[in-house]
């Protein structure tokens, strides 16, 4: 009996000491490493939002660059300064799809590409966008485009609540999932 108590408590031993039958294998090499092109020093930008034809479904950020608008002030805005007209201008370039550089390199909508009226309301609860199209039907990656994008337009972080209605009911609330 006591033989069998000794052998039964290095059985562990011996099964840690050969690995489970796990084998050691070379190291896989995957190719380069990311890169990104950020927007250059002193240029003013917005974060967009497209699918990436290469990852099923996954959203990827675009940095387009943006101009100043004008705020009616006469000395000029500067993008992100005034959410509302941030956010409107960052849909607009969303609606109209992606470049043809940003397609070559695979990045796609799942957004309709015909321009869209919209509003936008920024407050304590988050953006609520407001569309003149129907909106339930829309994919998930088209939806997560919205929502991402719009959030963005408001904070860095992409933290914001964003609800959007459309001709055919509401959406959201929803945060960004990238």
């Amino acid at each position: 009996m006591r033989s069998g108590r000794a052998l039964g408590s290095l059985l562990p031993l011996v099964l840690l000491a050969g690995g489970c039958g796990i084998r050691a294998t070379e190291v896989v090499e995957a190719g380069e490493p990311a890169t990104v092109q950020v927007q250059p020093a002193g240029e003013l930008g917005t974060v967009l939002y497209f699918v990436s034809s290469s990852a099923a479904a996954r959203l990827m950020p675009v940095v387009r660059s943006t101009e100043p608008w004008d705020d009616g002030t006469g000395t000029g805005g500067s993008y992100g300064e005034e959410p509302p007209a941030g956010a409107i201008k960052a849909l607009d370039m969303l609606f109209a799809g992606p470049t043809r550089a940003e397609q070559d390199i695979g990045l796609r909508s799942e957004l309709p590409t015909n321009r869209r009226k919209m509003s936008i309301e920024l407050n304590a609860e988050g953006v609520r966008v407001t569309l003149d199209m129907p909106v339930t039907q829309l994919s998930e990656p088209a939806r997560q485009q919205l929502f991402c994008t719009a959030a963005q337009a408001r904070t860095a972080d992409r933290g914001e609540a964003v609800t959007v209605t459309g001709t055919d009911g509401v959406i959201g609330p929803a945060r960004c999932s990238v």
